[in-house]
């Protein structure tokens, strides 16, 4: 069987399959050919060399003297040619020809394995490039059909790149042989591999690209807090950090800006505006609205998160963008309905009353608490907080931040593609952001408050009056002075 050692000797080292699988593989396939011919394969045993250099099939047979099934048994006579040993009720294995199959089981042997190999080389590049969707890939430009691009990832065809048209970047073009940097989002078997699911729109290619460019990310000093995209157009990156010696904004764009304009040539010239994140929405609502000069930002509404920018004549058109994209992309970078108007639109806006207002509705909410914009109760409320895990953890039941607390310090939180570090960074922003009460202090608190609302009503229930005439004490119920003698009445204010 040399053309069976060989073939094996290529799969294993050639192809790149593993040992066990190779094994298994054959052993289906000769099995499957012995099924074909003798109707069965319970007896059918695969025998391979040390070193893998031979196979070969046998049926075991039990030694009888009365044969009834020639596939299971053989006569005691036949069996001593093969051993003096043997006697009856032994078992003794028979090799086989596989040339001596007919034909179709050779076909379906055949058939077997090569189902059997190509499944198994899916799994193994599944298994290989599952841990990859999320990362950045380098191919090029192969062919189109209907606007889809297919990408050659230069691995002999094994694994293919395919960008569909809802991925690509809008006004990107290509031709045969240009090099695409790509985001790999999803991984689907093929016939005859796998095919990767790539991106040029998705906003996590530009903070990639970005990371691999300025270290100070990498490293965990500049912190990417949020990012929007109009792929092929602009995008709003908001970066932070905590060290207050470090300019966040700075370091992503590099001396000259040499570090922005190597991302900016990535996406084929798209435009990338790199703001600094603030935890005062004001401050944020302003730098998001870049390159526009805001003079001031007024906090409509800070429950339904309203907000107006104020801004020159010259200011308005760059604010808005062309087609509203700015001011669009700036709303869903602050997550905020923001409306820009002029100085001159701004008069016609009586403003001098907005938080008296908001002050005003605060007072007659029966929890202030719960209507200020400073408590924070649930993890996706944390400044800079990654919504995509906030959601995750929110869809696992972990939504308040009393429960991810308790659960934290338990080391009992296990939630799907949400790591150890991310939990940290959420624990961390609790620490900085929120301030815990205690509960025996809250209720000595409002227990407090209440005696001294207590106290209040009873001074005013014991308010003392004095005849206007003389001057001694008389109560509500009097209708003449016990000491002069001066009749009155009291009449209730109207107000």
């Amino acid at each position: 069987m040399s053309d069976m050692a060989e073939a094996i000797r290529q799969l294993i080292l050639e192809k790149g399959y593993s040992e066990d699988s190779v094994k298994q593989i054959i052993e289906k396939a000769l099995k499957a050919a012995y099924k074909k011919t003798y109707g069965t394969d319970e007896n059918a045993i695969v025998k391979f060399n040390d070193d893998m250099s031979d196979v070969a099939i046998y049926s075991r047979k039990v030694v009888i003297d009365g044969v009834y099934d020639p596939v299971k048994e053989i006569k005691l006579e036949e069996a001593k040619l093969l051993s003096e040993d043997l006697v009856e009720g032994d078992e003794v294995d028979i090799l086989e020809d596989p040339t001596t199959f007919d034909r179709a089981a050779v076909s379906t042997g055949k058939q077997q394995a090569h189902q059997g190999l190509n499944e198994d080389y899916k799994k193994t590049l599944m298994n290989e490039y599952k841990d990859k969707v999320g990362e950045v890939i380098i191919g090029y430009y192969q062919r189109e059909r209907n606007g889809n691009i297919y990408v050659d990832l230069g691995n002999a065809g094994k694994v293919e790149g395919f960008l569909p048209v809802k991925f690509q970047s809008k006004l990107e073009y290509y031709q045969k042989g240009d090099r695409i940097k790509a985001l790999i989002v999803d991984i689907k078997p093929t016939n005859t591999g796998i095919q990767l699911i790539l991106s040029r729109s998705d906003k996590k290619l530009v903070s990639s690209i970005l990371e691999r460019e300025v270290p100070e990310i990498g490293d965990g000093t500049v912190e990417i807090m949020s990012i929007v995209r109009d792929a092929g157009y602009r995008t709003k990156i908001a970066v932070y950090s905590k060290r207050e010696e470090v300019d966040p904004v700075g370091a992503c764009v590099g001396l000259k800006g040499v570090r922005i304009q190597n991302v900016i040539r990535e996406l084929e010239s798209e435009k990338i505006d790199v703001l600094k994140w603030d935890p005062d929405p004001t401050e944020f609502i302003k730098n998001a609205l870049s390159p526009a000069q805001v003079d001031r930002v007024v906090i409509l509404d800070a429950e339904k998160r309203q907000a107006l920018a104020i801004v020159q004549d010259t200011q308005f058109s760059l604010a808005i963008g062309r087609q509203g994209q700015n001011v669009r992309l700036a709303n869903k970078l602050c997550d905020w309905n923001i409306d820009v108007k002029t100085v001159e639109q701004a008069e016609d806006i009586d403003l001098s009353n907005v938080a008296t207002v908001q002050t005003a509705r605060n007072l007659f909410t029966d929890d202030v608490e719960e209507t200020s914009y400073d408590e924070i109760n649930t993890v996706s409320e944390l400044p800079g907080v990654n919504q995509e895990v906030a959601a995750l953890l929110k869809e696992s039941g972990i939504d308040l931040i009393q429960d991810f607390v308790e659960k934290y310090d338990e080391d009992s939180i296990n939630v799907e593609n949400v790591s150890k570090e991310e939990l940290d960074k959420i624990n961390d922003l609790i620490n900085q952001n929120v301030e815990f009460v205690d509960d025996e202090e809250s209720e000595t608190a409002e227990s407090e408050a209440s005696s001294q609302e207590t106290e209040e009503e009873s001074q005013q229930d014991e308010e003392e009056y004095f005849c206007p005439e003389c001057g001694a004490k008389i109560t509500l119920d009097m209708t003449q002075c016990p000491n002069c003698g001066v009749e009155f009445e009291f009449e209730e204010d109207e107000e």
